[in-house]
Protein backbone atom coordinates (compact mmCIF):
# COMPACT_ATOMS: atom_id res chain seq x y z
CA UNK A 1 0.00 0.00 0.00
CA UNK A 2 0.95 3.68 -0.62
CA UNK A 3 2.04 5.69 2.37
CA UNK A 4 -0.70 7.85 3.42
CA UNK A 5 0.42 11.67 3.80
CA UNK A 6 -0.79 12.84 7.83
CA UNK A 7 -2.78 15.12 8.24
CA UNK A 8 -1.05 18.25 9.87
CA UNK A 9 -2.53 19.84 13.06
CA UNK A 10 -3.28 23.85 12.45
CA UNK A 11 -1.76 25.75 15.83
CA UNK A 12 -2.21 29.16 16.61
CA UNK A 13 0.97 31.42 18.63
CA UNK A 14 0.36 33.95 20.61
CA UNK A 15 1.27 37.50 19.15
CA UNK A 16 3.30 38.13 22.14
CA UNK A 17 5.63 36.02 21.40
CA UNK A 18 8.76 37.38 19.12
CA UNK A 19 9.67 35.66 15.74
CA UNK A 20 12.89 34.85 17.39
CA UNK A 21 11.24 33.01 20.21
CA UNK A 22 9.07 31.51 17.70
CA UNK A 23 12.07 29.91 15.80
CA UNK A 24 14.18 28.84 19.09
CA UNK A 25 10.89 27.17 20.92
CA UNK A 26 8.14 25.54 19.53
CA UNK A 27 4.97 26.15 21.22
CA UNK A 28 3.20 22.97 23.00
CA UNK A 29 0.78 22.74 20.26
CA UNK A 30 3.51 23.13 17.59
CA UNK A 31 5.34 19.85 19.38
CA UNK A 32 2.06 17.89 19.95
CA UNK A 33 1.71 17.92 16.02
CA UNK A 34 4.85 16.85 15.28
CA UNK A 35 4.70 13.77 17.65
CA UNK A 36 1.40 13.09 16.14
CA UNK A 37 3.00 12.73 12.73
CA UNK A 38 5.66 11.13 14.21
CA UNK A 39 3.47 8.46 15.57
CA UNK A 40 1.20 8.18 12.87
CA UNK A 41 4.69 7.84 10.21
CA UNK A 42 5.54 4.89 12.62
CA UNK A 43 2.06 3.24 12.49
CA UNK A 44 1.86 3.38 8.60
CA UNK A 45 5.41 1.60 8.54
CA UNK A 46 4.20 -0.82 10.77
CA UNK A 47 1.21 -1.62 8.61
CA UNK A 48 3.19 -1.51 5.21
CA UNK A 49 6.03 -3.73 6.93
CA UNK A 50 3.07 -6.55 8.46
CA UNK A 51 1.57 -6.75 4.89
CA UNK A 52 5.60 -7.12 3.41
CA UNK A 53 6.01 -9.95 6.08
CA UNK A 54 2.49 -11.49 5.16
CA UNK A 55 3.05 -11.40 1.23
CA UNK A 56 6.27 -12.91 1.72
CA UNK A 57 4.95 -15.68 4.62
CA UNK A 58 2.26 -16.43 1.99
CA UNK A 59 4.64 -16.38 -0.91
CA UNK A 60 7.21 -18.72 1.15
CA UNK A 61 4.26 -21.64 1.88
CA UNK A 62 3.10 -21.32 -1.19
CA UNK A 63 6.70 -22.16 -2.17
CA UNK A 64 6.75 -25.35 0.38
CA UNK A 65 4.10 -26.40 -0.87
CA UNK A 66 4.60 -26.85 -4.33
CA UNK A 67 8.20 -28.41 -3.10
CA UNK A 68 5.73 -30.79 -1.60
CA UNK A 69 3.33 -31.58 -4.33
CA UNK A 70 7.13 -31.75 -6.73
CA UNK A 71 7.94 -34.42 -4.22
CA UNK A 72 5.24 -35.95 -4.03
CA UNK A 73 5.09 -36.87 -7.74
CA UNK A 74 8.84 -38.35 -7.59
CA UNK A 75 7.99 -39.95 -4.70
CA UNK A 76 5.87 -42.02 -6.81
CA UNK A 77 8.07 -44.76 -8.37
CA UNK A 78 9.22 -45.47 -4.73
CA UNK A 79 5.71 -45.52 -3.15
CA UNK A 80 4.51 -48.13 -5.64
CA UNK A 81 7.46 -49.96 -5.63
CA UNK A 82 6.84 -50.54 -2.05
CA UNK A 83 3.12 -51.45 -2.50
CA UNK A 84 4.35 -54.19 -5.13
CA UNK A 85 6.77 -55.31 -2.25
CA UNK A 86 4.14 -55.95 0.24
CA UNK A 87 1.71 -58.01 -2.43
CA UNK A 88 5.00 -59.47 -2.95
CA UNK A 89 6.10 -60.47 0.58
CA UNK A 90 2.16 -61.68 1.27
CA UNK A 91 2.74 -63.74 -1.82
CA UNK A 92 5.89 -65.23 -0.46
CA UNK A 93 3.80 -66.82 2.29
CA UNK A 94 1.79 -69.08 0.87
CA UNK A 95 2.42 -72.54 0.79
CA UNK A 96 3.88 -74.38 -2.01
CA UNK A 97 0.62 -75.95 -2.72
CA UNK A 98 -1.14 -72.39 -2.64
CA UNK A 99 1.43 -70.68 -4.74
CA UNK A 100 1.15 -73.55 -7.33
CA UNK A 101 -2.33 -72.05 -7.74
CA UNK A 102 -1.32 -68.85 -9.15
CA UNK A 103 1.82 -69.63 -10.86
CA UNK A 104 1.92 -66.63 -13.17
CA UNK A 105 1.76 -64.24 -10.16
CA UNK A 106 6.02 -63.86 -10.10
CA UNK A 107 4.69 -63.19 -13.86
CA UNK A 108 2.49 -60.12 -13.05
CA UNK A 109 4.77 -58.77 -10.53
CA UNK A 110 7.30 -58.29 -13.12
CA UNK A 111 4.93 -56.57 -15.61
CA UNK A 112 3.19 -54.37 -12.79
CA UNK A 113 7.08 -52.77 -12.27
CA UNK A 114 7.09 -52.55 -16.14
CA UNK A 115 3.66 -50.15 -15.71
CA UNK A 116 5.05 -48.32 -12.85
CA UNK A 117 8.27 -47.53 -14.93
CA UNK A 118 6.36 -45.74 -17.79
CA UNK A 119 4.08 -44.30 -15.75
CA UNK A 120 6.66 -42.78 -13.95
CA UNK A 121 8.21 -42.27 -17.34
CA UNK A 122 5.30 -39.90 -17.98
CA UNK A 123 5.64 -38.17 -15.11
CA UNK A 124 9.18 -37.44 -14.89
CA UNK A 125 8.89 -35.83 -18.28
CA UNK A 126 5.60 -33.97 -17.34
CA UNK A 127 7.75 -32.59 -14.45
CA UNK A 128 10.56 -31.71 -16.95
CA UNK A 129 8.49 -29.29 -18.76
CA UNK A 130 7.13 -27.42 -15.55
CA UNK A 131 8.72 -24.22 -14.89
CA UNK A 132 7.74 -23.33 -11.39
CA UNK A 133 6.01 -19.79 -11.11
CA UNK A 134 7.55 -19.04 -7.78
CA UNK A 135 10.95 -19.25 -6.16
CA UNK A 136 11.18 -22.38 -4.83
CA UNK A 137 13.91 -21.66 -2.37
CA UNK A 138 12.11 -19.66 -0.28
CA UNK A 139 11.62 -20.95 3.52
CA UNK A 140 9.72 -20.46 6.41
CA UNK A 141 12.87 -19.19 8.30
CA UNK A 142 11.97 -16.22 10.16
CA UNK A 143 8.13 -17.04 10.61
CA UNK A 144 8.85 -19.26 13.57
CA UNK A 145 7.70 -16.92 15.65
CA UNK A 146 5.28 -15.29 13.23
CA UNK A 147 1.20 -15.35 14.48
CA UNK A 148 1.00 -14.38 10.80
CA UNK A 149 1.82 -18.13 9.82
CA UNK A 150 -1.23 -20.08 10.84
CA UNK A 151 -4.29 -19.21 8.85
CA UNK A 152 -2.50 -19.79 5.51
CA UNK A 153 -0.78 -22.91 6.42
CA UNK A 154 -3.07 -25.56 5.52
CA UNK A 155 -4.67 -24.31 2.47
CA UNK A 156 -0.98 -24.23 0.75
CA UNK A 157 0.50 -27.72 1.86
CA UNK A 158 -2.66 -29.58 2.05
CA UNK A 159 -4.08 -28.60 -1.08
CA UNK A 160 -7.18 -30.83 0.51
CA UNK A 161 -9.77 -29.80 -2.14
CA UNK A 162 -8.65 -32.17 -4.74
CA UNK A 163 -7.39 -34.73 -2.00
CA UNK A 164 -10.90 -34.74 -1.15
CA UNK A 165 -12.35 -35.10 -5.05
CA UNK A 166 -9.67 -38.07 -4.57
CA UNK A 167 -11.58 -39.55 -2.66
CA UNK A 168 -14.25 -40.11 -5.02
CA UNK A 169 -11.67 -41.91 -6.93
CA UNK A 170 -10.13 -43.92 -4.14
CA UNK A 171 -13.29 -45.48 -2.97
CA UNK A 172 -12.95 -47.83 -6.14
CA UNK A 173 -9.48 -49.14 -4.98
CA UNK A 174 -10.40 -50.38 -1.56
CA UNK A 175 -9.72 -47.48 0.09
CA UNK A 176 -7.37 -37.16 -5.89
CA UNK A 177 11.56 -37.10 -25.89
CA UNK A 178 13.22 -36.21 -28.49
CA UNK A 179 12.90 -40.14 -29.21
CA UNK A 180 9.78 -41.15 -31.35
CA UNK A 181 6.87 -42.62 -30.46
CA UNK A 182 7.20 -45.59 -31.35
CA UNK A 183 10.32 -46.03 -29.13
CA UNK A 184 8.42 -44.33 -26.03
CA UNK A 185 6.10 -47.51 -26.97
CA UNK A 186 8.58 -49.67 -26.61
CA UNK A 187 10.39 -48.31 -23.51
CA UNK A 188 7.26 -48.55 -21.69
CA UNK A 189 6.63 -52.50 -22.55
CA UNK A 190 10.49 -53.40 -21.78
CA UNK A 191 12.58 -50.98 -19.56
CA UNK A 192 12.84 -52.03 -15.72
CA UNK A 193 12.82 -49.14 -12.94
CA UNK A 194 16.67 -48.73 -12.75
CA UNK A 195 16.72 -48.93 -16.33
CA UNK A 196 14.27 -45.95 -16.55
CA UNK A 197 16.25 -44.19 -14.32
CA UNK A 198 19.52 -44.15 -16.04
CA UNK A 199 17.65 -42.90 -19.16
CA UNK A 200 16.28 -40.12 -17.26
CA UNK A 201 19.60 -39.45 -16.02
CA UNK A 202 21.20 -38.94 -19.47
CA UNK A 203 18.06 -37.69 -21.32
CA UNK A 204 16.60 -34.00 -19.49
CA UNK A 205 14.98 -32.22 -22.49
CA UNK A 206 11.24 -32.89 -22.77
CA UNK A 207 9.64 -32.60 -26.01
CA UNK A 208 9.88 -29.32 -27.19
CA UNK A 209 6.89 -27.59 -28.76
CA UNK A 210 7.68 -25.50 -32.24
CA UNK A 211 5.79 -22.57 -30.83
CA UNK A 212 6.95 -20.80 -27.23
CA UNK A 213 5.69 -22.24 -24.57
CA UNK A 214 6.40 -20.47 -21.34
CA UNK A 215 4.09 -20.99 -18.56
CA UNK A 216 2.84 -18.36 -16.32
CA UNK A 217 1.07 -19.06 -12.92
CA UNK A 218 -1.66 -16.96 -13.24
CA UNK A 219 -2.93 -17.81 -17.45
CA UNK A 220 -2.00 -19.93 -19.65
CA UNK A 221 -3.33 -18.39 -23.21
CA UNK A 222 -3.98 -19.62 -26.83
CA UNK A 223 -2.02 -17.60 -29.47
CA UNK A 224 -1.25 -18.56 -32.96
CA UNK A 225 -3.38 -22.33 -32.58
CA UNK A 226 -0.34 -22.84 -29.84
CA UNK A 227 -1.93 -23.30 -26.07
CA UNK A 228 0.49 -21.78 -23.61
CA UNK A 229 0.76 -21.62 -19.94
CA UNK A 230 3.06 -18.51 -19.21
CA UNK A 231 4.48 -18.76 -15.74
CA UNK A 232 7.25 -16.52 -15.76
CA UNK A 233 10.67 -17.64 -14.39
CA UNK A 234 12.11 -19.44 -11.15
CA UNK A 235 15.23 -18.69 -9.55
CA UNK A 236 16.08 -22.71 -9.65
CA UNK A 237 16.35 -24.27 -13.05
CA UNK A 238 14.53 -27.65 -13.89
CA UNK A 239 17.66 -29.91 -13.13
CA UNK A 240 18.40 -27.92 -9.77
CA UNK A 241 14.75 -28.72 -8.41
CA UNK A 242 14.40 -32.33 -10.03
CA UNK A 243 17.47 -33.58 -8.55
CA UNK A 244 17.11 -36.23 -5.80
CA UNK A 245 18.93 -34.80 -3.04
CA UNK A 246 16.25 -31.73 -3.28
CA UNK A 247 13.57 -34.35 -2.75
CA UNK A 248 11.99 -34.38 0.29
CA UNK A 249 9.68 -37.81 1.93
CA UNK A 250 5.86 -36.99 1.75
CA UNK A 251 2.96 -38.52 3.52
CA UNK A 252 1.83 -41.65 1.51
CA UNK A 253 -1.78 -39.58 1.07
CA UNK A 254 0.60 -37.24 -1.00
CA UNK A 255 1.37 -39.63 -3.31
CA UNK A 256 -2.48 -41.25 -3.99
CA UNK A 257 -3.46 -37.71 -5.00
CA UNK A 258 -0.48 -38.07 -7.92
CA UNK A 259 -2.57 -41.54 -8.23
CA UNK A 260 -5.37 -39.43 -8.50
CA UNK A 261 -4.27 -37.37 -11.37
CA UNK A 262 -3.73 -40.41 -13.10
CA UNK A 263 -7.30 -41.65 -13.25
CA UNK A 264 -8.32 -37.93 -13.94
CA UNK A 265 -6.14 -37.97 -17.08
CA UNK A 266 -8.05 -40.54 -18.04
CA UNK A 267 -11.64 -39.10 -17.46
CA UNK A 268 -10.40 -35.80 -19.40
CA UNK A 269 -7.69 -36.96 -22.41
CA UNK A 270 -8.43 -40.58 -23.33
CA UNK A 271 -10.48 -42.36 -25.08
CA UNK A 272 -11.25 -44.84 -22.11
CA UNK A 273 -12.92 -41.96 -20.74
CA UNK A 274 -15.28 -40.96 -23.26
CA UNK A 275 -18.29 -42.63 -21.72
CA UNK A 276 -17.85 -39.98 -18.22
CA UNK A 277 -17.40 -37.33 -20.36
CA UNK A 278 -20.40 -38.38 -22.37
CA UNK A 279 -22.39 -38.48 -18.96
CA UNK A 280 -20.98 -34.95 -17.36
CA UNK A 281 -19.63 -32.58 -19.93
CA UNK A 282 -22.14 -33.20 -22.99
CA UNK A 283 -25.58 -31.98 -21.50
CA UNK A 284 -22.96 -28.82 -20.57
CA UNK A 285 -21.95 -28.59 -23.91
CA UNK A 286 -25.44 -29.01 -25.45
CA UNK A 287 -27.04 -26.73 -23.16
CA UNK A 288 -24.68 -23.92 -23.99
CA UNK A 289 -24.71 -24.68 -27.99
CA UNK A 290 -28.91 -23.98 -26.78
CA UNK A 291 -28.39 -20.76 -24.93
CA UNK A 292 -25.97 -18.82 -27.45
CA UNK A 293 -27.02 -20.06 -30.79
CA UNK A 294 -25.91 -17.02 -32.20
CA UNK A 295 -22.44 -16.87 -30.72
CA UNK A 296 -20.80 -17.56 -34.41
CA UNK A 297 -22.46 -14.07 -35.57
CA UNK A 298 -20.98 -12.10 -33.08
CA UNK A 299 -17.99 -9.86 -33.54
CA UNK A 300 -16.86 -10.66 -29.91
CA UNK A 301 -18.32 -14.30 -29.01
CA UNK A 302 -19.54 -14.95 -25.46
CA UNK A 303 -17.28 -15.65 -22.81
CA UNK A 304 -17.49 -18.49 -20.07
CA UNK A 305 -15.96 -19.64 -16.91
CA UNK A 306 -15.18 -22.99 -15.40
CA UNK A 307 -14.83 -22.78 -11.98
CA UNK A 308 -12.32 -26.46 -10.99
CA UNK A 309 -11.34 -26.82 -14.10
CA UNK A 310 -9.60 -29.69 -13.11
CA UNK A 311 -7.59 -31.16 -16.26
CA UNK A 312 -9.05 -28.51 -18.43
CA UNK A 313 -10.63 -30.56 -21.17
CA UNK A 314 -14.52 -29.35 -20.27
CA UNK A 315 -13.21 -25.45 -20.88
CA UNK A 316 -11.66 -26.70 -23.87
CA UNK A 317 -14.21 -27.94 -25.57
CA UNK A 318 -16.39 -25.17 -24.70
CA UNK A 319 -13.76 -22.87 -26.23
CA UNK A 320 -14.12 -25.26 -29.28
CA UNK A 321 -18.17 -24.24 -29.30
CA UNK A 322 -17.17 -20.39 -29.89
CA UNK A 323 -16.81 -19.37 -26.28
CA UNK A 324 -14.04 -17.40 -24.95
CA UNK A 325 -13.48 -19.91 -22.69
CA UNK A 326 -11.23 -19.59 -18.88
CA UNK A 327 -11.17 -22.18 -16.46
CA UNK A 328 -9.50 -21.77 -12.88
CA UNK A 329 -7.86 -24.42 -11.11
CA UNK A 330 -6.80 -24.37 -7.92
CA UNK A 331 -4.23 -27.15 -7.09
CA UNK A 332 -0.81 -27.46 -8.21
CA UNK A 333 -1.23 -31.54 -8.79
CA UNK A 334 -3.93 -30.60 -11.91
CA UNK A 335 -2.08 -27.32 -12.77
CA UNK A 336 1.26 -29.42 -13.60
CA UNK A 337 -0.45 -31.91 -15.66
CA UNK A 338 -2.74 -30.05 -17.62
CA UNK A 339 -0.17 -27.14 -18.72
CA UNK A 340 1.96 -30.61 -19.63
CA UNK A 341 -1.09 -31.88 -21.47
CA UNK A 342 -2.51 -28.99 -23.30
CA UNK A 343 1.26 -27.24 -23.94
CA UNK A 344 3.25 -30.36 -25.10
CA UNK A 345 0.83 -32.39 -26.37
CA UNK A 346 2.59 -33.50 -30.27
CA UNK A 347 0.48 -35.68 -31.55
CA UNK A 348 -3.09 -38.18 -30.28
CA UNK A 349 -1.89 -41.04 -28.34
CA UNK A 350 1.81 -39.64 -27.40
CA UNK A 351 2.05 -41.34 -24.16
CA UNK A 352 0.76 -44.73 -22.37
CA UNK A 353 0.15 -44.72 -18.71
CA UNK A 354 -1.23 -47.51 -16.83
CA UNK A 355 -4.10 -45.86 -14.28
CA UNK A 356 -5.69 -49.10 -12.45
CA UNK A 357 -2.62 -50.86 -11.45
CA UNK A 358 -2.64 -49.51 -7.75
CA UNK A 359 -5.21 -51.57 -6.33
CA UNK A 360 -5.61 -55.68 -6.89
CA UNK A 361 -9.42 -55.17 -5.64
CA UNK A 362 -12.63 -55.58 -7.56
CA UNK A 363 -10.69 -56.66 -11.11
CA UNK A 364 -12.33 -58.83 -13.99
CA UNK A 365 -8.61 -60.04 -14.77
CA UNK A 366 -5.06 -59.25 -14.83
CA UNK A 367 -5.47 -57.91 -18.03
CA UNK A 368 -7.96 -55.74 -16.87
CA UNK A 369 -5.76 -54.40 -14.12
CA UNK A 370 -2.59 -53.73 -16.59
CA UNK A 371 -4.31 -52.50 -19.57
CA UNK A 372 -2.66 -49.05 -20.90
CA UNK A 373 -4.31 -46.25 -21.85
CA UNK A 374 -3.28 -43.54 -24.35
CA UNK A 375 -3.40 -40.15 -24.12
CA UNK A 376 -4.19 -37.53 -25.18
CA UNK A 377 -7.36 -38.72 -27.26
CA UNK A 378 -7.06 -36.08 -29.30
CA UNK A 379 -4.56 -32.72 -30.18
CA UNK A 380 -5.26 -30.38 -27.80
CA UNK A 381 -3.81 -26.98 -30.03
CA UNK A 382 -5.48 -28.55 -32.85
CA UNK A 383 -9.03 -28.94 -31.73
CA UNK A 384 -10.23 -25.90 -32.80
CA UNK A 385 -10.24 -23.89 -30.14
CA UNK A 386 -11.73 -20.19 -30.12
CA UNK A 387 -9.13 -17.14 -29.29
CA UNK A 388 -8.67 -16.15 -25.93
CA UNK A 389 -8.66 -19.55 -24.25
CA UNK A 390 -7.16 -19.84 -21.23
CA UNK A 391 -6.60 -21.17 -17.68
CA UNK A 392 -6.09 -19.10 -14.42
CA UNK A 393 -4.28 -20.41 -11.09
CA UNK A 394 -5.65 -19.86 -8.10
CA UNK A 395 -8.57 -19.92 -5.38
CA UNK A 396 -12.09 -18.89 -6.96
CA UNK A 397 -12.92 -16.75 -4.31
CA UNK A 398 -9.30 -14.86 -4.51
CA UNK A 399 -9.30 -14.28 -7.84
CA UNK A 400 -12.59 -13.49 -9.01
CA UNK A 401 -13.76 -11.65 -6.52
CA UNK A 402 -11.96 -8.85 -7.42
CA UNK A 403 -13.79 -6.09 -8.97
CA UNK A 404 -12.41 -6.20 -12.21
CA UNK A 405 -14.48 -9.50 -12.75
CA UNK A 406 -18.00 -8.00 -11.61
CA UNK A 407 -20.26 -8.26 -14.10
CA UNK A 408 -17.65 -9.75 -16.83
CA UNK A 409 -19.21 -13.27 -17.97
CA UNK A 410 -21.79 -14.66 -20.24
CA UNK A 411 -21.94 -18.25 -18.39
CA UNK A 412 -20.33 -19.52 -15.59
CA UNK A 413 -20.10 -23.44 -15.54
CA UNK A 414 -19.49 -25.80 -12.52
CA UNK A 415 -18.82 -29.50 -12.79
CA UNK A 416 -18.22 -31.61 -9.77
CA UNK A 417 -17.42 -27.88 -8.31
CA UNK A 418 -19.63 -26.31 -5.63
CA UNK A 419 -19.28 -28.73 -3.00
CA UNK A 420 -15.57 -28.02 -3.08
CA UNK A 421 -16.40 -25.07 -0.77
CA UNK A 422 -15.81 -24.28 3.02
CA UNK A 423 -19.02 -21.79 2.59
CA UNK A 424 -20.83 -22.65 -0.61
CA UNK A 425 -23.04 -19.58 0.11
CA UNK A 426 -19.87 -17.27 -0.85
CA UNK A 427 -19.51 -19.40 -4.24
CA UNK A 428 -22.72 -18.66 -5.18
CA UNK A 429 -22.49 -15.03 -4.43
CA UNK A 430 -19.51 -14.38 -6.00
CA UNK A 431 -21.33 -16.66 -9.13
CA UNK A 432 -23.41 -14.11 -9.36
CA UNK A 433 -21.14 -10.92 -8.38
CA UNK A 434 -19.30 -12.10 -12.05
CA UNK A 435 -21.90 -13.07 -14.21
CA UNK A 436 -23.23 -10.37 -16.48
CA UNK A 437 -27.41 -9.83 -16.14
CA UNK A 438 -29.09 -12.30 -18.24
CA UNK A 439 -25.87 -14.24 -18.26
CA UNK A 440 -26.35 -18.36 -17.61
CA UNK A 441 -24.86 -20.65 -14.35
CA UNK A 442 -24.96 -23.99 -15.56
CA UNK A 443 -23.83 -26.71 -12.72
CA UNK A 444 -23.90 -30.18 -12.43
CA UNK A 445 -22.48 -31.99 -9.49
CA UNK A 446 -23.41 -34.05 -6.21
CA UNK A 447 -23.24 -32.43 -2.72
CA UNK A 448 -20.42 -34.12 -1.52
CA UNK A 449 -19.06 -31.50 0.75
CA UNK A 450 -15.05 -31.64 0.75
CA UNK A 451 -14.93 -30.97 4.26
CA UNK A 452 -17.60 -32.23 5.54
CA UNK A 453 -15.22 -34.86 7.96
CA UNK A 454 -12.35 -32.92 8.46
CA UNK A 455 -11.40 -34.37 11.86
CA UNK A 456 -8.64 -32.66 14.15
CA UNK A 457 -9.18 -28.88 12.83
CA UNK A 458 -11.12 -27.79 15.19
CA UNK A 459 -11.27 -24.30 13.21
CA UNK A 460 -11.85 -26.02 9.68
CA UNK A 461 -15.19 -24.76 8.40
CA UNK A 462 -17.70 -26.28 6.21
CA UNK A 463 -21.15 -25.01 5.47
CA UNK A 464 -23.74 -28.10 4.03
CA UNK A 465 -26.54 -27.38 2.19
CA UNK A 466 -29.63 -29.40 1.31
CA UNK A 467 -29.91 -29.30 -2.46
CA UNK A 468 -33.09 -27.40 -1.71
CA UNK A 469 -31.54 -24.98 0.70
CA UNK A 470 -28.73 -24.25 -2.02
CA UNK A 471 -31.54 -23.52 -4.35
CA UNK A 472 -32.87 -21.36 -2.34
CA UNK A 473 -29.80 -19.59 -1.24
CA UNK A 474 -29.20 -18.91 -5.27
CA UNK A 475 -32.87 -17.46 -5.56
CA UNK A 476 -32.10 -14.73 -3.23
CA UNK A 477 -28.49 -13.69 -5.19
CA UNK A 478 -30.70 -12.96 -8.01
CA UNK A 479 -31.02 -16.26 -10.28
CA UNK A 480 -34.08 -18.34 -11.82
CA UNK A 481 -34.43 -21.82 -12.68
CA UNK A 482 -35.30 -22.13 -15.92
CA UNK A 483 -33.62 -26.46 -16.21
CA UNK A 484 -33.31 -28.59 -13.81
CA UNK A 485 -32.66 -32.70 -13.57
CA UNK A 486 -30.82 -35.24 -12.38
CA UNK A 487 -27.94 -37.20 -14.34
CA UNK A 488 -26.80 -40.38 -13.29
CA UNK A 489 -23.12 -40.68 -13.33
CA UNK A 490 -19.33 -41.58 -12.37
CA UNK A 491 -16.11 -40.14 -11.35
CA UNK A 492 -12.92 -41.06 -12.09
CA UNK A 493 -14.47 -44.46 -12.45
CA UNK A 494 -12.35 -47.57 -13.66
CA UNK A 495 -14.97 -48.85 -16.37
CA UNK A 496 -14.06 -52.22 -16.10
CA UNK A 497 -14.05 -52.85 -12.06
CA UNK A 498 -16.43 -54.59 -10.46
CA UNK A 499 -17.51 -51.61 -7.95
CA UNK A 500 -18.80 -48.77 -9.66
CA UNK A 501 -19.79 -45.73 -7.58
CA UNK A 502 -22.24 -43.71 -9.23
CA UNK A 503 -23.72 -40.06 -8.20
CA UNK A 504 -27.33 -38.59 -9.05
CA UNK A 505 -25.76 -35.61 -9.50
CA UNK A 506 -28.29 -32.31 -9.35
CA UNK A 507 -28.00 -30.67 -13.47
CA UNK A 508 -29.67 -27.40 -13.92
CA UNK A 509 -29.33 -23.80 -15.58
CA UNK A 510 -30.10 -20.78 -13.48
CA UNK A 511 -30.47 -16.99 -15.31
CA UNK A 512 -29.35 -13.95 -13.00
CA UNK A 513 -32.36 -12.22 -13.84
CA UNK A 514 -31.55 -8.73 -12.15
CA UNK A 515 -28.86 -6.72 -11.20
CA UNK A 516 -28.21 -7.61 -7.19
CA UNK A 517 -26.23 -6.34 -4.16
CA UNK A 518 -23.26 -8.47 -2.60
CA UNK A 519 -26.71 -9.32 0.43
CA UNK A 520 -29.27 -10.44 -0.10
CA UNK A 521 -32.68 -9.09 0.22
CA UNK A 522 -33.26 -11.59 3.07
CA UNK A 523 -37.09 -11.34 4.57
Amino acid sequence: KARKTPKRRATMISSSVTAAETALTPAPETVTAMGTESERAREVDDEEEKIRRQKKLEEALEAKSLRRIISAYLNYPEASDEDLKRWERSFRKLSPAHKALVPHYPLKFQRLRRCISANSYFIFNMLQAFEPPIDLSQDLGGFEDSNLDCAPNEKYILDERHDSSCQRALTNNCTYQEESKSMRDSVTETLSTEELQRKDANDHSPKKHSADTRINDKTCGCDGGHLNHDHGSASLSSHDWLDPSLQTHVPLVDVDKVRCIIRNVVRDWAAEGQRERDQCYKPILEELDSLFPDRQKESNPPTCLVPGAGLGRLALEISCLGFISQGNEFSYYMMICSSFILNYSQVPGEWTIYPWIHSNCNSLSDNDQLRPVSIPDIHPASAGITEGFSMCGGDFIEVYNESSHAGMWDAVVTCFFIDTAHNIIEYIETISKILKDGGVWINLGPLLYHFADTYGHENEMSIELSLEDVKRVASQYGFEIEKERTIETTYTTNPRSMMQNRYYAAFWTMRKKCAVTTKPNIP
